[in-house]
């Protein structure tokens, strides 16, 4: 900090800057698809090569599943392209992954039930459009897997982007202070809902009050003679590890335990570790390396944690977005785990307070909860008039995470009205899902 006052601009001042923008990029520019050469099977490939060999069949597998499946494991690619297309240039704290799948439910400290962001491997710097452009094309691909028509596909984007505009409009009116605490909790949201949606929220939200750890012990792990509990052998999904890598566990949980607020550290005392194993979650994320930690107090009460391997953001590697200095200092001194756990405290309202990092000789990580109330709308089952409200919703939280980023109100600026970026992102959406099928296809016949 400079010791020389310097104002900081004013709302208007930024409002002004996001309009000047357009001139450089203007707001039908976002429709426009990256015309340079690709090698979407190469950026895969070179992907696979960090990954645990044995669960690469795997991951091709899942991705092989339908075109949806498929645009969910490949968000690298889609972080290419959009490097290679016009964009607003205007920068803010992004999720990098925001497609309808990566938004749910989980439990706050107060145990309260939240609605957010819940994926934040790929979280980075980014132009606020990226986030957006993801979500609206997995809502046209995710309507198209499920024979949605056209009218309603189109009404859900389009409802997506104008919710993320008023989002992004309501915030800009606000103090930092106040856009800094606004979350979206279940309860106080239920009112706002139509009797169809309330339904499936509901439903998903009876679904992820069931989802505790201490309900993942009782099904993952048995006692043995001893008391201790122990996981059980599921492959490919649960995997006992060999006893090098049990004899780094008791290092990397103390490197763990130096990185999250000290309250958290002192209840970790009350713990010793049970048992660990690998464990392959989601589509894009298999073949990276993730585990399960069970620790277990001297009664018999258990605490299940989830270290998974960060590595760079797909935003930085392939969207080729420098950083700022902050993160990358962060970055370099502390590695990509760090970057995953300060970017979700940025962008989710309430984060897990269990939320930590560590570095191993063979990759960075991040530790949370595993199944902390956590739960999805499965957007499959949803009736039309839920999809699209269920579109709005994620677009309003993608907006209440880009509005903690002082170039907010730019974008609002940017943005304007909002029916000239939200056709255009329709549009865009429109030919990047033929993009993403074409690939697809591509890849199966790869494997």
């Amino acid at each position: 900090m400079s010791t020389v006052w310097a104002a900081p601009r004013t709302a208007s001042e930024l409002l002004s800057a996001g309009a000047d923008a357009r001139k450089r990029t203007p707001r039908r520019a976002l429709a426009a698809l990256s015309t340079a050469p690709r090698d979407p099977l190469g950026i895969l490939e070179a992907q696979n090569r960090s990954r645990i060999p044995d669960l690469v069949p795997l991951r091709a597998e899942r991705m092989s599943a339908s075109p949806f499946a498929f645009y969910r494991g490949s968000a690298a690619l889609m972080a290419a392209d959009l490097a290679d297309a016009p964009h607003s240039g205007i920068l803010v704290a992004s999720c990098g992954d925001a497609h309808v799948s990566n938004f749910g439910f989980y439990a706050s400290a107060q145990r309260s039930l939240m609605f957010d962001l819940n994926d934040f491997d790929e979280a980075a710097w980014a132009p606020w459009e990226w986030d957006v452009k993801r979500l609206v094309a997995s809502i046209v691909i995710g309507g198209q897997a499920t024979g949605r028509p056209d009218s309603v596909i189109d009404e859900a984007a389009l409802a997506a982007t104008g919710a993320y505009v008023r989002g992004i409009r309501r915030a800009s009116a606000l103090s930092p202070t106040a856009r800094y605490f606004t979350h979206f909790d279940v309860e106080s949201t239920k009112g706002m809902l139509d009797k169809a949606s309330r339904r499936a929220i509901r439903s998903a939200v009876t679904q992820a009050q069931k989802r505790t750890g201490d309900r993942a012990v009782r099904r993952l792990t048995e006692m043995d003679a001893e008391g201790r509990r122990r996981f059980l052998a599921e492959e490919p999904t649960t995997t006992p590890i060999d006893e090098q890598q049990r004899a780094q566990v008791h290092e990397l949980v103390g490197q763990y335990r130096r990185t999250v607020n000290p309250d958290v550290a002192l209840l970790f005392e009350h713990y010793t570790v049970s048992d660990v194993a690998r464990r392959v979650v989601g589509v894009g994320s298999v073949g990276t390396r993730c585990f399960l930690v069970l620790f277990q107090d001297g009664d018999g009460n258990t605490l299940l944690m989830q270290p998974k391997q960060a590595s760079q953001s797909v935003l930085v590697e392939y969207g080729r977005i420098a950083q700022p200095e902050a993160l990358q200092g962060l970055i370099d001194a502390h590695g990509e785990g760090a970057r995953v756990v300060a970017m979700q405290r940025i962008l989710q309202a309430l984060s897990d307070p269990f939320l930590g990092y560590l570095r191993s000789s063979v990759a960075d990580f991040y530790a949370r909860q595993f199944h902390d109330m956590k739960g999805s709308v499965d957007v499959e089952e949803l009736e039309d008039g839920p999809f699209v409200t269920y579109a709005q919703a994620c677009a309003a939280t993608v907006a209440r995470a880009h509005s903690q980023s002082v170039t907010a109100t730019e974008v609002a600026g940017y943005i304007g009205g909002g029916r000239a970026v939200a056709t255009a992102i329709l549009d865009w959406a429109r030919g990047y899902a033929e993009v993403s099928l074409a690939d697809h296809v591509a890849f199966r016949a790869a494997h």
